[in-house]
């Protein structure tokens, strides 16, 4: 698919012959250089920080076993498709970003959720041709081909130490012997129970004895277990060939689903040249798309760079971010897709000719209304999704973004295999300029289509700088792009990974024409100052969780922080 000439391409197309991040077929070009002795030293010691302790210490286990950043990442995977099945899992998909210390390098694997070969559009439309939510939402027609279980294989195979198998043991114990849910989790589990009830192996896993687990009660996932021990044994065919995905394959189609086992079989997940863009100093490492978040962080770092932000006042440097978030997340909208089935104008929407000529359309005390091209409003975003954060003691690292999307994802489990599908198709287009559940918007670049990825918000992200090093992440939908953007600049202002993970946010994304504020964001002032701009500011409750590892390389010093908006998260240095 192409996309016709529009005035934003021609306007540009003679700045951006030179210096652009992407090559003439629109594949990425070679990163540029780290910052001086960015690898020359090895932490000598470890950090993991992850939503939850179980997966914390799972991962710091396999690093004492002689495992890599990346062993430990599978560890952290896995054990949260356990732990946190609200947010994260075997039947969804992830996003990381990875460094290679030994020859520093840095990778980017897909294993994002694609469409069933079968994928037909008019499933997920009402008889009056609006969008039918539940459809989108719930059950086996809302799900993608799971991407985690081929991304932990390439994970372990390509980059591990250890036998995969070592690195999935403890979420098989954790299955196997069980754990006690904590709050959030009960919570998903009772807020969605009407939903996991309409299937019986959904409700025969979340709902024991037809309540969700009680607290203090020891949940365990025998069948889930089971799925990975298959996974450690065979690797990629574990879960894509024989018994998982005969069963698989089996539950969706009985459930009124389209996937095929020829579906399974041709999954790959895939390693592609991550996103680079220097500001200030800096080198910022982030996710490539099918991430719309790498190039939307990308874009607005490009747009700020002509500003001096640490000598504003609070009031204005808000301005000038959110006019950077507002023009990048209106070029998410027209723009961004699979791209092994869209090109993607990325020299443009990367150039910093691009990000000059947007900042000129900024003015320095009033807003510009997003009305200019009117869209849509929606819903709130949600914060169904999970970050992992790893340095090992050689200074490998990794930056995992893990969803199944919304809460619970699908609601589906497949009937003999524990596992809980997503929800991802709803990331897709489904109707096109209409808003998905995170408010955004797309186009037909995003389109679904059989074998295609679903444009996504993760945005697991590393920053290199002069002496120190961050790995960042967060979930959040929509906001997942804002939140990351604001811990990169709170770490260039010199913030501790205790202060990035726990700061106040706030979020623009074009359409609907609102900040979004977690209370205490602003002062009066501030907040009154924006208004007078011309801003809607809007409270919003959910944030997080943030999840940030930092690495001081002048003294040597490692730093693992867990958003404390959730207690059950654990950042631990070993």
């Amino acid at each position: 698919m192409r996309f016709s000439v529009n005035w934003r391409v021609l306007a540009l197309s003679l700045l951006l012959a030179g210096g652009s991040a992407f090559a003439a077929d629109g594949s990425p070009k070679a990163a540029p250089p780290a910052p001086a002795h960015a690898g020359s030293l090895r932490p000598g010691h470890a950090a993991v920080a992850s939503a939850n302790f179980h997966a914390t210490e799972a991962g710091l286990e396999v690093l004492a076993k002689g495992g890599n950043a990346f062993d430990a990442a599978v560890a952290v995977a896995s054990t949260l498709s356990i732990v946190e099945p609200e947010s994260s899992g075997t039947g969804g998909g992830f996003m990381a970003v990875l460094h290679l210390a030994k020859d520093g390098r840095d990778v980017f694997i897909d294993a994002r959720e694609t469409a069933p070969a079968a994928v037909n559009p008019r499933d997920y439309l009402n008889p009056d041709g609006s969008p039918n939510r539940d459809a989108a939402l719930r059950g086996p027609l809302s799900a993608g081909i799971p991407g985690q279980p081929a991304g932990l294989a390439l994970l372990s195979g390509r980059y591990g130490r250890l036998p995969l198998a070592q690195s999935l043991a403890p979420a098989i114990r954790i299955a196997r012997d069980g754990f006690q849910p904590d709050e959030r989790l009960r919570g998903a589990i009772a807020g969605t129970q009407k939903d996991l009830e309409r299937w019986p192996a959904s409700a025969a896993k979340y709902l024991p004895g037809g309540k969700p687990p009680a607290k203090g009660a020891v949940w365990r996932d025998p069948d889930q277990a089971r799925t990975l021990e298959l996974l450690a044994a065979h690797g990629h065919d574990g879960f894509y060939r024989g018994e998982t995905a005969q069963k698989l394959v089996d539950a969706v189609r009985a459930a009124g689903g389209n996937w095929t086992l020829a579906d399974l079989t041709g999954y790959q997940a895939k390693e592609r040249t991550p996103i680079s863009v220097d500001y200030r100093g800096y080198k910022i490492v982030t996710a490539p798309p099918p991430s719309s978040g790498g190039v939307a962080i990308a874009e607005i770092l490009n747009i700020l760079s002509g500003y001096d932000l640490t000598k504003m006042d609070a009031a204005t440097r808000a301005h000038y971010i959110i006019e950077a978030m507002r023009r990048a997340f209106r070029d998410h909208n027209d723009y961004l897709g699979d791209p092994d089935f869209v090109q993607m104008p990325l020299d443009m929407l990367l150039s910093p000719y691009y990000a000059a000529g947007l900042r000129q359309g900024i003015l320095p005390d009033k807003a510009t209304p997003s009305s200019m091209l009117p869209r849509a409003e929606a819903p709130e975003p949600g914060m169904h999704t999970t970050h992992f954060s790893i340095i090992d003691a050689d200074g490998n690292m990794a930056a995992v973004t893990s969803t199944v999307n919304y809460t619970m994802g699908s609601g589906f489990v497949a009937a003999g295999t524990g596992v809980l599908l997503n929800d991802e198709m709803d990331d897709f287009a489904l109707v096109p300029n209409k808003p998905n559940v995170y408010g955004l918007l797309g186009s037909a670049a995003n389109a679904p289509k059989g074998g295609k990825r679903m444009l996504s918000s993760m945005s697991p992200s590393i920053v290199i700088g002069p002496g120190r090093t961050a790995v960042i992440g967060s979930p959040g939908g929509s906001t997942i792009i804002t939140q990351v953007l604001e811990g990169i600049l709170h770490f260039i202002d010199g913030e501790s990974a205790q202060q990035i993970a726990a700061h106040k946010r706030f979020h623009h994304q074009y359409l609907p024409d609102v900040v979004k504020v977690e209370d205490g964001t602003f002062d009066a002032a501030t907040s009154e100052a924006l208004t007078k701009m011309g801003y809607t500011l809007k409270p919003r409750e959910s944030w997080g969780f943030m999840n940030v590892v930092t690495w001081d390389r002048e003294a040597n010093k490692l730093d693992a922080a867990s958003d404390p908006r959730r207690p059950s998260g654990l950042g631990k240095v070993q």
